[in-house]
Order: structure tokens, then sequence, then C-alpha cells
């Protein structure tokens, strides 16, 4: 019966193709610029690719040049040997197409991916040409599901890059149409933060100094310790009485919106919610000290409406590395 079966299988592989050829369209509503880094650096592919992304055991070694033809990564499943490879990218025409090519395990023949990129207005099309190694006689049958396996996983991807982009192309698009200065209404969310309670003195330059430090921890807890991408946490606020820059004293919380709460290991950290509020906001470039005529308008702003007000808040547009240049929004809670 077994030897029957076996027959029939062996008969049943010679209409099967020792190898696979398919094509998958997708569109995503992106403009190209900002579609095809995400493919041609593969440390911005990894992050959004379901077979890296969804996989928390798979370990990623990246080569130099870490972007466009040439270069390269090594993956192995950390619980199951069988599972490894490398990808290469072999040809680049930037914003144009792109040729990989996948050895998975110990097969001396690889997958050859090639994708194409077209620009539609503010939308990119993608489409990817798959060519499949050839399969020993008796394992063809591989082929049959090879090509619902990489649908899927593409389908899962895409979703998952249109997220991230939607995350990115929101903020720089936000920081572009900025306008400084001018007094805003704001109606915000509630937001939850995890982030460092501190108290440090109201000197010179030393409260930035004291600033910087604590974003640095922070920032380095939500990435290293929590494993958070840049895509998965807000930009940092820093919440602290509205006029405490009068005090010799300053007391503040600096916190990193995350989309949830999780389980913390370090007791220097704790979650901190605001709730979602009526806001008068300014956006406010230039340097620290100088942040004060904009907090004194937004305090004179809600003492004319007799508003009653909650602690400030200050949110980092850009990262704070230097006193002389900040951007940042001021937000200050107003209630009757």
């Amino acid at each position: 019966m077994v030897l029957f079966f076996g027959a029939v299988y062996a008969v049943s592989m010679t209409f099967v193709d020792e190898n696979k050829n398919f094509t998958i369209e997708k569109e995503i509503d992106y403009p190209i610029d900002k579609v095809f880094p995400q493919f041609n650096n593969l440390q911005n592919f990894t992050r959004w690719n379901s077979f890296f992304s969804d996989n928390k055991d798979l370990s990623v070694q990246y080569f130099t040049p870490y972007e466009g033809r040439g270069s390269a990564l090594s993956f192995h499943d950390q619980k199951d040997d069988d599972v490894f490879g490398d990808v290469f990218i072999r040809y680049e025409n930037p914003e144009r197409t792109l040729k990989y090519q996948l050895f998975e395990g110990r097969k001396s023949t690889p997958y050859s991916i090639d994708l194409k990129f077209i620009a539609q207005n503010n939308k990119t099309k993608i489409i990817w040409f798959v060519h499949t190694p050839k399969q020993p006689f008796l394992k063809r049958s591989l082929n049959l599901i090879s090509e619902d396996f990489w649908v899927d996983n593409i389908d899962k991807s895409m979703k998952n890059l249109y997220h991230l982009l939607g995350n990115k192309v929101d903020r720089e698009m936000q920081h572009e149409s900025l306008k400084f200065d001018s007094l805003i209404v704001e109606q915000q969310d509630t937001q939850l933060l995890l982030g460092i309670n501190v108290t440090t003195k109201n000197v010179k330059d030393a409260l930035f100094k004291n600033i910087v430090i604590n974003h640095n921890k922070a920032t380095n807890y939500v990435k290293m310790d929590l494993g958070k991408r840049d895509d998965e946490y807000g930009e940092p606020i820093l919440i602290t009485d509205a006029d405490s820059f009068k005090d010799k004293e300053v007391s503040y919380f600096y916190g990193i919106p995350l989309s949830k709460k999780e389980g913390i290991t370090d007791n220097n950290f704790s979650f901190r919610t605001i709730n979602g509020a009526k806001y008068y906001v300014i956006f406010y470039q230039g340097s620290y000290a100088g942040r004060v005529q904009a907090i004194q308008q937004l305090l004179t702003k809600a003492k004319r409406d007799t508003m009653r007000i909650g602690d400030l808040q200050q949110t980092f547009l850009e990262e704070p590395t230097t006193d002389t240049n900040t951007v940042m929004k001021l937000s200050l809670p107003v209630y009757k």
C-alpha cells in the first residue's frame, strides 16, 4: 500500500513544475520617495516585513553597505536551527526597481525577487516578480503552496508598512506645517506616558542638561528594554507646574507616549495618564530659556478667559540636544 501511494505521488509530481514564477501587485497610499527607502534599506525592510517582524526569536545581522546594491543580511531562528538564511540586494535603480536574492537554509539555489515601483501621484504601485528555486523531484509539492505563502506574507507586510509610514509621514507633515508663536486652541486626546519623576535645580543651563539626561534614560528604556521601534512611541513630553520657571528648584515628569501599559522592571519608571481636555497651545522654536515668554502668553490668555489651568506640557518635537535651539509644543490644559 505504501509503495502504491508512493508511486501515485511520484506520478503526480511529473505534472508539477520544478520551480514556480508568480507576480503580485500591491498599491500603497504614500508617495514613492517615502516608500522606496523602506525597501532598499534592509534595516527598514525587516521592521515591517512580517517574516522578520512576526518572529521574535529571529536574530538578524546586517552587513555594509546598509542600503542599495551590495547590502545584505543574515538571519537565524534562535529556537529552530532549521530556520536560517541570507538576503542580498543585487541591483538597484532608485525609485524604479530592486532585485533581491533570498537563500533559505542550506539550499544553494536562491529565490529571486524583482520589484518594480511605479509612482502614481501620492500613491505607489509595487509589483513583485517571484521566481522560486528548483525543487527536487519528490519535493515539488512545495511549489503548490509557495505562492499562497508569499501572498499571505506580502499582504501582512504591506499592512505593516502602511501603518509604519502613517506614523512616520504624518509626523513629518505635522512638523512641516507648524505655525510658530501663534496661540491656538486644541482638543487633545487621552495619552499614556511611561516616564520618570525628577527634581532638579533651575539655575543657568542646569535644568536643560538635566532634561537631556532624563530624555536619554527614558528613550533608551523604551527602545532597549521594551524593544519599541520609532513608530511605536510618541514624542517625549515634560509635565510640570505652568509657572515653575520662576522657581529655584523644578519638579517634573518626563514621559514617552505608549499605546498600552506593559510590565516594567525598573522602579525608577512609572506610568502616567494625561486625560483628554481643551488646551491652549503655542508651537515654539528657539532657546530653551526663551520659552518663558510663550508660557506667559498661555497663562495670560487663561487668566483673561477666567479659566482654571492644569500642568503645562512641553512636547519636544525635535530631540532635545542643545538649549540654544529647541522645537516644542507648549500645551496648557484649561477648564471652566
